[in-house]
């Protein structure tokens, strides 16, 4: 691997490069060592962002890292249990949405529901960890009916638009809100 480095050129060098890096895994720094780097011999010198290293190698300066990007992941959660009274499972339901504000669509019957909205998270283990979590950490401020968790899918959203175009995708959603099935 080539990769071009910052800073004023030493003399008579025509071009300067860092053939080979090596990537710390905990601290996500990169170093060079001095079989790596023609400038860590013994007399040379160090670059703005470097610092020489005891044995004479050189390490880089840990460049900014860029802030990770989060991506929509479209969720559909599926909870079944005991049969519980319609009216309440639509008020609970109704409250989740108030309190999770990007409920999409429930469909709900006396004994399942399903919920679908969008998440956003770094990847597909965040958005589900958070959809796992979502029906137990609500049930006592919404009071959801005491079911569980029978089925989770979470798509990006590319496959979510794909599916949607060629048909195959999700049954269509009523209007945002809480229908019975």
């Amino acid at each position: 691997m080539r990769r071009g480095r910052r800073g004023a050129l030493p003399r008579g060098t025509a071009e300067r490069t860092l053939t080979s890096v090596g990537t710390s895994i905990q601290t996500g720094e990169e170093t060079a060592g001095p079989e790596h780097d023609e400038r860590a011999q013994p007399g040379g010198r160090t670059q703005p962002g470097e610092c020489a290293q005891p044995g004479g190698g050189i390490k880089e300066a840990p460049l900014p890292r860029e802030r990770e990007v989060s991506r929509l992941w479209h969720v559909t959660l599926s909870v079944s249990g005991k049969e519980a009274p319609l009216k309440e499972v639509r008020r609970a339901l109704e409250q989740l949405a108030h309190d999770h504000p990007f409920l999409l669509t429930s469909r709900y019957a006396n004994d399942h529901a399903e919920i679908r909205y969008w998440e956003e998270a770094r990847d597909l283990h965040d958005a589900a960890a958070v959809a796992l979590r979502l029906w137990g950490e609500h049930r006592s401020s919404a009071k959801l009916p005491p079911w569980e968790i029978v089925g989770l899918e979470v798509i990006d959203r590319e496959t979510y638009h794909q599916r949607i175009a060629e048909g195959y995708g999700p049954p269509p959603a009523s209007p945002v809100g809480v229908h019975p099935y």
